[in-house]
Parts: C-alpha cells; structure tokens; sequence
C-alpha cells in the first residue's frame, strides 16, 4: 500500500523550532522527488520546500528562506522539515507528497505557532 505518514506537528511558541517527519512506505522512495506543503483554512495549499530524489537540489518558498531546512533519509524512507524561528504565520497544516509519474499525498499534520 502506498502510503505517506507525518509526524512532529503540534503546539509551539513564537521563535521555536519543530521538526516534521513524513514515513513512506510501498514505493520506491529514492525514486521520487519529495516536498512539504501546508494549508490553512480558506487558503489555497502553498509549497514550502522541495527536494530532489537523491537529495543534491533543494528549493524553499521564500517565506521559510532561512528558517525552514528539508532533508531526506533514503535508507529510512523519511523525509524531513525542520522548521525554526517559528512565526504565527507559520501555522498550518502541513502535508508531505511524494511525485514521479504519480504524485502521492500524507494525510497532514498540524502545525500552531502560538503564545
């Protein structure tokens, strides 16, 4: 079954740090470029931050330019956010999606940047 799983979202102060996890599972997963997105209510989805299969090119939104870092682990099927100097705009929810011929999406974790 393909599947993408996301994990590490929750409540956090302004200028925090949190770091999001998203587990693949029944596909090639070194094959597929990878990306964050996020979404609040009312909005369109926006892109974050995007990946290259082998990890060599990595794009950002300018928004989360020196802030946010996303990385992969091809040996554990994950990919990863990290996401510092947390603003109140940054809350979302964030979702994972793996592209190649198809494009498959986690199910989201939600992200609060709140005092």
């Amino acid at each position: 079954q393909v599947q993408l799983v996301e994990s590490g979202g929750g409540l956090v102060q302004p200028g925090g740090s949190l770091r999001l996890s998203c587990a693949a599972s029944g596909f090639t997963f070194s094959s597929y470029a990878m990306s964050w997105y996020r979404q609040v209510p009312g909005k369109e989805r926006e892109l974050v931050a995007a990946i290259s299969e082998g990890g060599g090119t990595t794009n950002y939104a300018d928004s989360v330019k020196g802030r946010f870092t996303i990385s992969r682990d091809n040996a554990k099927n994950t990919v990863f956010l990290q996401m510092n100097s947390l603003k109140p705009e940054d809350t979302a929810v964030y979702y994972c999606k793996a592209t190649r011929y198809i494009e498959v999406w986690g199910q989201g974790t939600l992200v609060t940047v709140s005092s």
